[in-house]
């Protein structure tokens, strides 16, 4: 049988990486670079551990573009293109050849030095069958590397990288487009946002025009803003049932699933995402759940920690009106890491559409994902009274409230702001240390009932504001 030549990998090496030609290139340089390139390049240069970064994130959020603008920033920083090596590992040429061979072969090839530090980059990890062995080995034995990897199978790569690379793998997470980065890409955000003056960390809008070409962005958002590609092709935006559930949905719950946890019932799967898709920012019961859907609770319970591994959902647990959490918690809200899944599911909806608020709410918990340890610190509350809170945010190390937040896609509540009864409850018995946040759709201001203080804010710049200071490493 033949076997593929070493012209031939050199062939595809040297077409997956243009810039080692006479007049350095890098692809995707006209896109416009995430926000979270920054945090990330800093970890590419951070040679005080010796690791390999794997880049985590939910299918289409852009790892690759991100991954080309490193690269790009690696030689406008003076890195002689040759040190560098990207390669997609879904590439048939690399099939049955090992990490380590390709990384010696690019040594030979380049005529590398000993003690030249060089960048690796391995796209699509996740093809490499015991790619996280192989990756450990590579850490291990060549420490004047960089290795970074990434793939679009996230529950696969989080579920090994935590298995296998202990001590070894640095986990860095690229959320869906928050709604900052998404004013940016679109080139709205000198137009609309300036910073609030009077606030330490806050935003406004520019005007009241511009809060309503906010407002009518942040729908647009809602509907396919998560994704860049979305962003910027209109076929995409037309028929995101087509090109996000094909692309994102479909094959996390056909492919990467089944084939990471040996899943045989597909359709009962895709059957609670839907479920839940549709019920995003509401509250459920595994039992209640198991009764509607005829799927036992413990069969359940593990579909909803694969969800959450893919990066589909994300489960927030609940407090009572003491922020105490419950020893046997029945119930917790389920959201949708990117709105714009709901979109793909069940079609676009409009400012006055009746899922609206939860879509709202689901945005809100969204802007967080990145903050990974401070996600940990979110819960919501109820209580036996039926009253509820979206947000508490919980002190670090303590179990004590610090703030909350209640998010609405309506400014009744700013007229009649008593009638937040489980936000004044919940203030009052806990003693926040920061005034109640309650978003809105136009209003803002700062109101006092009963000597608790209410501050109203558009959900828009509530969410623009979030996304922005997360990115910034601000404690909100």
């Amino acid at each position: 049988m033949l076997q593929v030549s070493e012209k031939e990998i050199e062939a595809r090496l040297r077409l997956d990486n243009p810039w080692w030609g006479a007049e350095p290139v890098t692809q995707y340089s006209e896109l416009p670079r995430r926000a979270y390139l920054k945090p990330f390049s800093d970890l590419i240069h951070d040679h005080s551990v010796n690791r390999a970064i794997v880049l985590l994130g939910p299918r289409r959020v852009g790892k690759t573009v991100m991954v080309h603008h490193a690269i790009h920033q690696l030689m406008e920083e003076g890195v002689a293109a040759g040190r560098i090596l990207y390669l997609s590992l879904d590439t048939p040429v690399y099939t049955g050849l090992s990490l380590e061979k390709i990384v010696l072969f690019h040594e030979q090839q380049q005529n590398l030095k000993a003690g030249e530090l060089r960048y690796v980059f391995f796209d699509e990890i996740q093809y490499l069958k015991d790619w996280e062995r192989h990756l450990k080995s590579l850490v291990d034995t060549y420490p004047g590397y960089r290795f970074v990897a990434t793939g679009s199978a996230a529950a696969a790569l989080r579920l090994k990288s935590q298995e296998s690379g202990a001590g070894r793998f640095t986990d860095f997470m690229l959320p869906p487009l928050t709604f900052s980065e998404y004013i940016y890409f679109i080139d709205r955000e000198t137009a609309l946002i300036e910073a609030d003056p009077g606030s330490e960390r806050g935003y406004r809008a520019t005007s009241g025009e511009a809060l309503r070409e906010l407002n009518d962005e942040f729908i647009n958002y809602l509907n396919y803003g998560g994704y860049p590609e979305a962003v910027f092709t209109e076929r995409v935006r037309q028929d995101p049932a087509r090109f996000i559930k094909s692309d994102v949905i479909d094959k996390v719950l056909l492919r990467d699933l089944p084939s990471l946890y040996g899943i045989s019932d597909i359709q009962e799967l895709n059957s609670l995402f839907a479920t839940l898709a549709y019920n995003t920012a509401n509250e459920v019961e595994i039992g209640k759940l198991s009764q509607n859907s005829g799927v036992v609770a413990n069969t359940l319970s593990r579909y909803l920690e694969y969800l959450e591994a893919a990066f589909l959902v994300r489960r927030i647990r609940r407090v009572d009106e003491n922020a105490r959490q419950f020893k046997r918690a029945r119930g917790f809200k389920v959201y949708l890491t990117n709105p714009s899944i709901r979109t793909a599911l069940f079609g676009p909806i409009d400012a006055g559409h009746p899922a609206v608020g939860a879509m709202a709410e689901t945005a809100v918990y969204s802007q967080w994902l990145h903050a990974t340890s401070f996600l940990e610190r979110l819960y919501y509350a109820r209580w036996k009274k039926g009253l509820e809170v979206d947000v508490v945010g919980l002190a670090p190390g303590l179990r004590k409230a610090e703030w909350v937040v209640e998010v609405k896609w309506t400014d009744r509540f700013y007229e009649r702001p008593s009638e937040l009864k489980g936000v004044l409850a919940f203030a009052e018995r806990n003693a926040l240390s920061r005034p109640a946040v309650i978003t809105t759709r136009t209003c803002s201001g700062v109101k006092k009932v009963n000597g608790i203080e209410l501050e109203f804010i558009p959900t828009s710049i509530h969410c623009y504001t979030i996304g922005r200071n997360v990115l910034q490493r601000w404690q909100i």
